[in-house]
């Protein structure tokens, strides 16, 4: 090829564009020196692009320059940045001679030393460590070239296409051809292989750059031309790795040059780096070379490259270290909520068993409020902490689980399954002590009721008997005439008649007395000593009764005159009076209903007395009748007047006082009654508010438990849609808490007003609460199903697209939609995505997803065993090839060498976790580092 002529040197090194754009990325393709004919040749047929490589990634940007077809002159090797004054011959060369000195030589003239190809074939077996083929010796022109061609073909096997760079410019001294031979040299050997972060040479080297001079002032690398003009980012790396060669804080952004000599001087005096750049020189020039200042500052990353593994083991290091103090600390937490919460359940049950009644119902009720306050103010809080107990253990869990830690087991008694049988229990006790007091207001609302029953009762007997002791025992038909004995004897029979009539009511009393004592009413000693006064005083009535009608008897032999219409009215009046009697005591009786039928049938039961009241008019007018024929009579036939009837002490005057009573008491029960129709109907619209709540709350709490449910068996879309979209039925859940405060705020008002059921509803307050609770719980755990699904995502570097292909695949072969898949299912769907599976390798896999051999598969098991089949994992092997860096290949490292390499926290961590070093040769204090990164992965107290 021709040489073609010479262009000014600002040329040689610009990168052209195609159409004002970079171009793409090819392998390294230098065309240098084109004749006239080749550059036409070169426009008809378009640029020449090679098929990409991945050894040279920077020479793929950065060394392609190309002369353009409508440029008339080649470019000129002199020069390889365009305004600069120098070319990089100086730079090149001190750069070949570095490595050149290793073998005992180095070049002059970098245009002349490399012609026979020698000196060439030399450095590469320097640079590269590698045996090139045997030179030829021979000084004729055609041994140059052979040789030259065989070190072009070395730097070709390394992946580097050499376009337009021919043996015959090398050996012809093409100083544009020899520099952009070398400068793919120092490419693909000196800066190829700097990566960080995964990025290209040029990228890697320059955020190396940027994060070691990150700290200092005054610097800030952007590139590789202005950024060093001053001096100060060279001094600047220096100083990060050795501080102890040049004093930073002495330097100035006014003294360019002088920066500069002192970085060159103690690279070179130091760090054993070659002066290969002038400081005046890059001071004077706008833009100076920028592969010149490459090569140079490549120097610096390879003299560091010891400094930058020890720091990469350090980083490692505190990677891990820091998983293992988050998880502890999260233990930690654990240990303290689950303390927390049981020693709560602990001091609660006590309360809840302790079954003492209290003697009266305002007593009862107090105790009820108390319950009441528990429920809605205690209780709530620590369902909120159960659950996020639950919560933090299965994050915990899945945390070791992905850092490969072993699992972490509670102290004993704080596992999980103990917290929810602690909570359980406490559910039953609960229950049971709702129960117990509902139960107790009933028996005591029930004592209240009897015992005022009894008391009423028992006055209206004792009243009745009042006086009737001594009216027996008195002597008054001794002197009295045969009428009078005779309505003696009949007033004693209508007595009789009375008092067999009060025999059913003391009956009742001993009765409502009996029921009392069985069901342990407080002033049961008061109740049994009245009513046994009762009973002995009718005993003793009965008694006095049968005396005295024996002796009426006797006296009635001897007395025969009576007086009909006496006994008449006697007969008449004695049963009007027992009903009127009966009447009041009815008016007056009290009662205890729960419903508005109950009251409405009270109501009826007296209408219909209020029915019989005019027939009872007419029995008591034909009574009054009687006696007025009496008096009649008396007149008639001038007979003593009878002021009093001998066959009853009920006077008319009596009946009439009765009847007066019991028409004032009718009006009075219809109030009395009404009240209490008016208190039933406001508890039965409580009742129905209750219900009409409580029967939209229940089946809203059941569709959203099943709609979580299907959520979290068929969530679609990427985890953070999901987790949005839960978070939004979360929140939808939480505002819906108002009607549930609503509802029992009803609840409250009904067990203050003493309901205890409702027919309107087959939903309890208790229901409401263990549903909403069991909504909580579920939203909670998908939402947590969720995040353990984005820690495993993060930890293990899975795309969204491969966990959404996982959970696709286990929904499909969940055939019972219930979160698990059965061993049949699970082989079908490892089969489905590629997996060739034998019987022994199947039954090896199903130990790792059903280590309990359980029979099923669930979901975490599959997403664990798909990640550890499909991510890359930190080991212990990792943590000890880092710690062996950081002890300078030691197998032991001392306190003093992990206070200088880590941050002081995790140092200090290591260094009260870490065993003495057992083995030979180690100095006082040295560590065990093995074993400390064995223990990290496997069952220890860390």
């Amino acid at each position: 090829m021709g040489i073609g002529l010479r262009v000014p040197p600002a040329r040689c090194w610009k990168r052209l564009t195609r159409s004002g754009q970079p171009l793409g990325r090819p392998a390294v393709t230098i065309i240098i020196g084109l004749s006239t004919v080749e550059r036409r040749k070169q426009t008809q047929r378009g640029p020449v692009d090679f098929p990409r490589s991945h050894s040279a990634p920077v020479a793929e940007r950065e060394c392609k320059p190309r002369i353009s077809a409508a440029r008339s002159t080649p470019a000129s090797p002199s020069s390889a940045v365009s305004g600069s004054r120098t070319t990089p011959c100086q730079t090149f060369t001190a750069w070949c001679n570095s490595h050149l000195r290793k073998a005992g030589t180095q070049i002059e003239n970098i245009e002349d030393d490399f012609r026979n190809g020698l000196k060439l074939m030399l450095l590469l077996e320097v640079i590269s460590g590698e045996r090139l083929p045997r030179p030829d010796k021979g000084k004729m022109r055609f041994h140059k070239i052979a040789n030259v061609n065989k070190a072009l073909d070395f730097i070709a096997s390394k992946g580097v296409k050499l376009v337009s760079i021919g043996a015959e410019e090398i050996v012809d001294g093409n100083l544009k051809m020899t520099l952009g031979m070398i400068w793919t040299i120092i490419l693909r050997f000196a800066i190829q292989d700097i990566s960080v972060e995964e990025t290209s040479a040029k990228e890697g080297l320059l955020l190396w750059c940027q994060r070691k001079t990150a700290p200092y002032r005054n610097v800030n690398v952007q590139n590789f031309h202005t950024s060093w003009k001053d001096g100060l980012a060279l001094c600047a790396l220096i100083h990060r790795h050795r501080p102890d060669l040049i004093d930073y804080a002495k330097l100035r952004k006014d003294d360019p040059i002088g920066n500069l000599n002192t970085a060159f001087e103690v690279a070179e005096k130091y760090l054993d780096i070659p002066k290969m750049l002038d400081a005046e020189d890059i001071v004077n020039t706008p833009k100076p070379d920028e592969k010149a200042i490459m090569t140079y500052v490549s120097c610096f990353y390879h003299a560091f490259a010891g400094a930058e593994q020890a720091e990469t083991a350090a980083n490692r290091i505190c990677k891990v270290l820091a998983v293992n103090q988050e998880n502890e600390k999260l233990m930690e937490e654990y240990e303290k909520l689950a303390s927390e919460l049981l020693e709560w359940i602990r001091r609660t049950i006590p309360w809840l068993e302790n079954r003492v009644g209290e003697p009266s119902m305002s007593a009862m009720q107090r105790k009820l409020e108390d319950f009441r306050d528990y429920r809605r103010l205690h209780k709530p809080p620590r369902v909120q902490e159960k659950c996020q107990l639950e919560i933090n253990f299965n994050t915990l869990q899945t945390k070791l689980r992905l850092s490969h830690r072993p699992a972490f087991m509670p102290s004993e008694g704080k596992l999980v399954s103990d917290i929810a049988n602690a909570w359980r229990g406490l559910e039953q006790v609960e229950k049971g002590y709702e129960d117990w007091l509902l139960s107790e207001i009933r028996r005591l609302q029930r004592l209240q009721h009897l015992a005022e029953k009894f008391r009423q009762k028992a006055s209206l007997h004792e009243a009745w008997t009042r006086g009737k002791e001594e009216m027996l025992s008195q002597r008054d038909y001794d002197s009295a005439s045969l009428q009078e004995v005779r309505a003696l004897l009949r007033r004693h029979e209508a007595f009789e008649s009375d008092l067999a009539a009060h025999q059913d009511r003391v009956e009742h009393i001993a009765a409502l007395a009996q029921e009392l004592n069985e069901l342990d009413y407080h002033e049961a000693a008061s109740v049994n000593s009245r009513c046994q006064a009762i009973c002995d005083q009718w005993d003793n009535l009965g008694t006095l009764t049968q005396k005295r009608r024996d002796a009426l008897e006797r006296m009635e032999k001897l007395l025969e005159t009576i007086d009909q219409l006496q006994l008449e009215f006697a007969r008449r009046a004695a049963p009007f009076n027992n009903w009127l009697d009966g009447a009041v005591e009815d008016l007056q009786d009290v009662w205890l209903v729960h419903s508005v039928e109950e009251t409405q049938s009270l109501l009826t039961a007296h209408d219909q007395f209020k029915a019989t009241l005019p027939e009872a008019d007419r029995e008591r007018g034909a009574i009054m009748g009687i006696q007025g024929e009496i008096q009649k009579i008396c007149q008639t036939y001038g007979l003593r007047p009878c002021s009093t009837n001998p066959y009853i002490t009920l006077s008319p005057q009596d009946i009439n006082t009765k009847w007066d009573m019991v028409r004032k008491l009718v009006p009075s029960r219809d109030q009395t009654l009404q009240e209490e129709l008016a208190r039933q109907q406001v508890n039965e619209r409580l009742r129905r508010q209750f219900a009409a709540q409580a029967n939209a709350i229940g089946p809203w709490i059941q569709a959203k438990v099943e709609e979580v449910g299907r959520l979290a068996a068929g969530l679609a879309g990427s985890l953070e849609e999901q987790m949005a979209g839960l978070r939004q039925q979360e929140q939808n859940i939480i505002n819906y808490k108002t009607n549930i405060d609503r509802l029992e705020g009803d609840h409250q008002l009904l067990q203050e007003s003493l309901v205890f059921d409702n027919k309107h509803t087959v939903y309890s307050m208790e229901h409401i609460r263990v549903g909403w609770e069991q909504l909580l719980t579920s939203i909670a755990r998908t939402i947590n199903e969720v995040e353990n699904q984005v820690l495993t995502r993060d930890a293990k570097g899975l795309s969204q697209e491969q966990l959404n292909e996982f959970r696709a695949s286990f929904n499909h072969f969940d055939r019972k939609r219930n979160g698990m898949m059965e061993p049949d299912d699970f082989r079908a769907c490892l089969i489905s995505m590629g997996y060739d599976l034998g019987e022994v390798e199947f039954a090896r896999i199903m130990t790792m997803v059903d280590p309990n051999a359980a029979g099923v598969v669930t979901f975490q098991a599959f997403i664990d065993f798909m990640t550890r089949e499909t991510a890359e994992t930190d080991t212990a092997e990792q943590v000890v090839a880092s710690f062996k860096i950081l002890a300078g290949d030691k197998n032991y490292i001392t306190p003093e060498e992990l206070r200088r390499e880590l941050p002081a926290e995790q140092a200090e961590y290591c260094i009260r976790r870490m065993v003495p070093y057992k083995g030979s040769g180690a100095p006082a204090g040295a560590l065990d580092y093995v074993a400390f990164s064995s223990a990290l992965y496997g069952e220890s107290d860390l």
